[in-house]
């Protein structure tokens, strides 16, 4: 059963609500998702037998609870071979499905977050479906404290950020590579606990033989035509000499592929030389591997290069 105790964040109270209900119901595999586009990321897992477990990321379309959502098959199929949306889904045919369990998770305002699921490899009782009120009820109630962690979130992100700011590069502005670490820090937990998108791009100034005060000044120019571009909700940081990161919070790579894009345009106006990197977060990787992919996607693409009025 639920313990009294009060939980001090989401992961907790879905780490509960899956102990109790595979209790209950039994099933071998109880799961907390995030849907992102065709990305079907799993935050917590209660697993018995199938090797899930929390980071790993399938493929939405191929899954039960995508026909759920829709409204294509129940809730609950204790027998899912039974119901031809299920059985002819790509998923069945990659792990042993007998029985199905799945309802939605959503945000404050309905919009669809994830899915509370569960599978087994064999068929159940009939009786399975009669449960269908209890696990519309701790649906309902994870997506309530999801939408109370999630507003908190938010505030804790703009007080960190507000701190760091204490790490500020002099002649930018913009964070320094010290804050800069601390954001990734920060960041990395919260995608974590709700499978946040996040993408980095990296601006590379060109190499070449400048006094300090020239890079300097080359450097303000940059940052300038940064923060014209970037969303208001985009974290920038000076993390070299002549490098820039920005962290795309809640964006995915297309949207920041569209931001690298104005860049390119706003450095090419400026008459400013640079390379361009962008890479996103995976959720079995994380951000400090996606900022190395953006940074080796600067050094090897190289294909916005202007050249610098001095």
């Amino acid at each position: 059963m639920f313990t009294t105790h009060s939980f001090s964040d989401f992961d907790s109270a879905a780490q509960a609500a899956l102990t109790y209900l595979h209790q209950r119901m039994g099933l071998s595999l109880w799961m907390i998702t995030r849907t992102e586009l065709d990305d079907w990321i799993v935050l917590q897992a209660e697993d018995h037998g199938y090797g899930v477990q929390k980071g790993d990321v399938f493929h939405w379309p191929d899954s039960f609870c995508s026909r759920m959502v829709r409204g294509e098959g129940p809730h609950i199929a204790p027998q899912s071979d039974l119901v031809e949306v299920y059985r002819n889904a790509p998923i069945a045919q990659q792990v042993p499905i007998g029985a199905y369990v799945g309802v939605p998770i959503t945000y404050g305002n309905g919009a669809l977050f994830g899915t509370l699921c569960a599978i087994d490899p064999q068929p159940q009782p009939d009786n399975l479906a009669d449960e269908l009120p209890l696990v519309e009820l701790i649906a309902k109630l994870l997506s309530t404290i999801l939408d109370f962690f999630l507003k908190a979130e938010m505030a804790s992100r703009r007080e960190e950020q507000q701190q760091f700011l204490t790490e500020r590069d002099e002649v930018t502005g913009f964070y320094s590579h010290l804050g800069w670490e601390k954001l990734l820090a920060s960041e990395e937990a919260r995608c974590q606990k709700f499978g946040f998108p996040v993408s980095v791009i990296i601006v590379d100034l060109e190499e070449g033989q400048r006094p300090p005060a020239e890079v300097d000044r080359l450097m303000g120019q940059a940052a300038k035509i940064i923060r014209t571009i970037c969303r208001q909700e985009d974290l920038c940081a000076r993390i070299g000499a002549r490098q820039f990161a920005i962290l795309c919070i809640e964006c995915h790579i297309s949207q920041a592929d569209f931001i690298r894009e104005r860049l390119a345009l706003g450095f090419q106006q400026g008459n400013i030389t640079v390379d361009l990197g962008i890479a996103e977060r995976s959720p079995q990787q994380g951000l400090h591997a996606a900022v190395d992919m953006a940074k080796s996607a600067a050094h090897e693409q190289g294909r916005f290069r202007t050249k610098v009025k001095v």
